[in-house]
C-alpha cells in the first residue's frame, strides 16, 4: 500500500522537475511576465472551478483578510513565478532547479526571523552545504566563475525566499484547506500579474505576444497549466495525507534530479564538478529533511492518514505545494 501511496508524490516531483525545460523553452517566444500571467490565468481558473465543486461559493469569501491573502498571492505566486522565469532566461534550468529544492530550508529560516523558532544546528550546517553544492554548479568549481552567478541567481534567492515567507503564511490560514488557500491565494496573485503585465505592454518594456506565438508554445503552456499546476498538485496532496508529511517531502529532492535528466537528454553534457555540486545540494537537502523526519516522527507515526499539523515546517510546504515553481 504504501509503494501505491508514494506514486502520487513521485508523479508531482517528477511534473515539477520537466517543467523548468519546458518553461524555458517558451521564453524563446514570450516574454517571463506575459508567459507567467497567461499561465496563471488559466491555473487559477482551473483551481478557483475545483474549489467551488468542492467546497461551494461560500469558500470565496475571504473573511475580512482580504489584504493578507493579497500580499501573500503577490509574494507567492506574481513575485515566485515572474523571478522564476526572469532567471532562466540568465541561468540554465538546472540551475533554476538547484535553487527551487533548497525552498524547504529556507522556510524554516523565514520561521526562525518571524516567529523566533530555531532551527536546529544541523539544518542551519545542512543549509550551507546545500548553497556550496548550487555554487559549483553554477561557478563550475572555479573562482572566475563566480560572475556567472549573476543577475539570474539573485533572482532565484528572492524568488525562493518570496515562495517561503508566502509558504510560512499558510500556518496563519490553518482553518483553510489546502485547495481554498492555494486557489485564493492564486487568484490574487494573478491579477497582480495581469495588471503589471499590461502595464509592461502599454510602456513598451515587453510585447504583448502575437497569435503565432501563443500557438508555438501551446503545448508548453498546456503542460505547465494541466500537468504541473493541476495534476501534480492534486497528487502531491493525496500523497501528503497517505505517507505523512515528513515522507513526503523526501520526494522534493528528486526535482533537480529530474531537471538534469531531461537536460541530459537533450544533449546537455554536465562537467564532473557540476556533477559534484549537484550531488552535494541533493545529499545535503535529503539529510536535511532527514533531520527533521527524526524530529517530527512521533507525530507523524499513525497519522499518516491525517491532514499533517501546519506548525510543522514541512507540513506548512506540503499544504501550499502548488506548480510553480
Amino acid at each position: 500500500m504504501r509503494s501505491r501511496a508514494a506514486a502520487f508524490p513521485l508523479l508531482a516531483v517528477l511534473s515539477w522537475g520537466v517543467m523548468f525545460p519546458v518553461l524555458a523553452s517558451a521564453l524563446k517566444r514570450v516574454d517571463p511576465l506575459n508567459l507567467t500571467t497567461a499561465r496563471y490565468l488559466f491555473a487559477a481558473a482551473i483551481l478557483l472551478g475545483l474549489l467551488l465543486l468542492r467546497e461551494g461559493v461560500a469558500a470565496l469569501r475571504v473573511g475580512g483578510r482580504g489584504v493578507e491573502v493579497a500580499v501573500l498571492g503577490v509574494v507567492g505566486f506574481a513575485g515566485f513565478n515572474l523571478l522564476t522565469n526572469l532567471a532562466l532566461e540568465q541561468s540554465t534550468p538546472q540551475q533554476t532547479a538547484l535553487f527551487v529544492a533548497t525552498t524547504p530550508l529556507v522556510t524554516q529560516l523565514v520561521r526562525w526571523a518571524r516567529d523566533g523558532v530555531r532551527p536546529r544546528p544541523a539544518l542551519l550546517a545542512l543549509s550551507l552545504v546545500a548553497l556550496l553544492g548550487v555554487g559549483l554548479v553554477i561557478t563550475h568549481g572555479s573562482l572566475a566563475g563566480l560572475g556567472q552567478f549573476g543577475l539570474g541567481g539573485l533572482m532565484m534567492i528572492g524568488a525562493v525566499l518570496g515562495w517561503a515567507v508566502y509558504t510560512h503564511g499558510a500556518s496563519r490560514f490553518g482553518e483553510w484547506s489546502p485547495l481554498r488557500y492555494t486557489a485564493l491565494t492564486a487568484a490574487a496573485g494573478t491579477l497582480a500579474m495581469l495588471a503589471a503585465s499590461a502595464g509592461a505592454d502599454l510602456a513598451g518594456v515587453q510585447h504583448a505576444p502575437a497569435a503565432a506565438d501563443l500557438v508555438a508554445i501551446a503545448p508548453q503552456l498546456a503542460y505547465a497549466v494541466i500537468v504541473a499546476a493541476v495534476i501534480a498538485v492534486l497528487a502531491w496532496n493525496t500523497g501528503v495525507r497517505r505517507l505523512g508529511s515528513a515522507n513526503a517531502a523526501l520526494f522534493m529532492n528528486l526535482v533537480p534530479v529530474t531537471t538534469f535528466a531531461v537536460q541530459i537528454a537533450r544533449g546537455y553534457r554536465p562537467g564532473p564538478v557540476e556533477l559534484v555540486g549537484a550531488a552535494v545540494t541533493i545529499a545535503a537537502l535529503v539529510a536535511a529533511n532527514l533531520v527533521t523526519r527524526a524530529r517530527t516522527r512521533p507525530r507523524d507515526v499513525g497519522c499518516a492518514d491525517r491532514p499533517a499539523a501546519v506548525t510543522d515546517p514541512v507540513a506548512v510546504v506540503d499544504r501550499v505545494a502548488v506548480v510553480a515553481r
